[in-house]
């Protein structure tokens, strides 16, 4: 841990507001990368540069700083291939400059593309900034379009959750067409929501409508009642509506306890990423599965480089904003060496993918005009754990 600290410490002496790289002959013609994430130097630090927090470090520091991290080691793989690029980071908790000041300031003007960790009011901020200048601007984090709309420069990394509705019910058409599924949910604003989007999408299906029955449980319910609702002579397919950790976990185990007699799969929200849980012996014998949009392979060679790299560093395991961080610096960097101006439509090309597969397409909320309102990553990996496994389905 004191190294991290230590290495937190030389980037803020170093990278406050800026860290670059360009080969000095050319560093005018370097086309520039402003990122944008939570760091809070200023709560992390006072006036002296001095640590506030002695030998801790708080975890709300560790989203911005992990994201930071694996940007930054793009970066430095870019700078060894010679790619010639201007890199801004700005810190989106600071003090002394508010977002509205940066955007404003002459270091900004000549940006080309914005990568950002941001939260509902960045969003939208950098989102008009990015509209104003006629540039790309990748929301890394936030999965939900705000309510912005007609905005074609704002790119969506982080699937909506209408997005993942939509691939749950294709995966269902393809493989469980003619099953009965039953859909478990609990009362609230979010789950009504869910809802209607698979009301939606039932509605507007090309292909034959699913047989969906959606059950509102109560709190505390028990493995007795969801029996009820378990047929011993098939495949009992389940969608759990709800992006409540703690419904999530406790359905899963009422139902673990019935696996012995009934065999049941159930589809879950992308929150489920979050639970280390499921992957516990007590969930044994069941099918639990989910979609995500990020999905590291252990497998893959680069992930094994930087997970060394966080052991011999840091001491301790890098996270998955560590991986984001990387992917989307990495990639978006090289389109925009390759394409220059015209980024904007290049954004959906599939080269230079690291760790995931990215399928960026228009979003149109008005069918009528036909105008994209912004653009999305539709590409959704369905991940499955069972018995202590993780696989991904597709």
């Amino acid at each position: 841990m004191k190294k991290l600290f230590q290495n937190f410490f030389f980037f803020v002496l170093s990278a406050t507001s800026f860290f670059a790289y360009a080969q000095n002959d050319s560093a005018n013609q370097a086309h520039r990368i402003a990122i944008f994430a939570p760091l809070y130097l200023d709560s992390a630090f006072d006036a002296t540069i001095n640590y506030r927090f002695d030998k801790t470090f708080p975890k709300f520091l560790n989203p911005g700083l992990e994201f930071y991290e694996g940007a930054q080691l793009a970066i430095d793989s870019l700078q060894k291939e010679g790619v010639t690029l201007d890199f801004t980071l700005y810190d989106t908790k600071s003090s002394v400059k508010t977002i509205s000041q940066i955007l404003q300031s002459s270091d900004f003007q000549n940006t080309e593309l914005i990568i950002g960790h941001v939260s509902p009011l960045e969003l939208r901020q950098l989102a008009n900034a990015a509209l104003r200048k006629n540039i790309p601007f990748i929301n890394v984090n936030f999965p939900n379009d705000g309510n912005i709309t007609n905005n074609q420069s704002l790119v969506i990394l982080n699937s909506t959750l209408k997005t993942h509705c939509e691939a749950i019910y294709k995966f269902l058409q393809k493989n469980y067409a003619t099953s009965p599924i039953t859909v478990f949910r609990k009362k609230g604003a979010t789950e009504d929501k869910l809802k209607n989007y698979f009301i939606d999408i039932e509605k507007n299906t090309s292909s034959v409508p699913l047989r969906l029955k959606y059950i509102t449980l109560e709190d505390n319910f028990a493995s007795k009642l969801l029996s009820h609702y378990l047929d011993s002579n098939i495949q009992n397919i389940f969608i759990v509506a709800s992006l409540d950790e703690a419904f999530a976990k406790n359905f899963c185990f009422q139902l673990s306890s019935l696996t012995k007699t009934y065999q049941t799969k159930v589809i879950g929200m992308p929150t489920w990423d979050n639970i280390s849980d499921f992957s516990q012996p007590l969930y044994n014998g069941l099918e639990i599965m989910y979609t995500t949009p990020f999905f590291i392979n252990p497998n893959d060679s680069l992930v094994a480089h930087i997970q060394q790299y966080f052991k011999t560093t840091f001491y301790m395991r890098p996270s998955d904003l560590v991986f984001r961080g990387y992917e989307t610096t990495y990639h978006f960097a090289k389109l925009l060496q390759e394409y220059g101006s015209n980024l904007s439509s290049s954004i959906g090309e599939k080269k230079y993918e690291v760790f995931d597969a990215f399928d960026i397409e228009p979003v149109f909320l008005n069918k009528q005009n036909m105008v994209p309102d912004y653009f999305e990553n539709k590409k959704l990996y369905l991940i499955k754990k069972a018995d202590g496994n993780i696989s991904t389905v597709y």
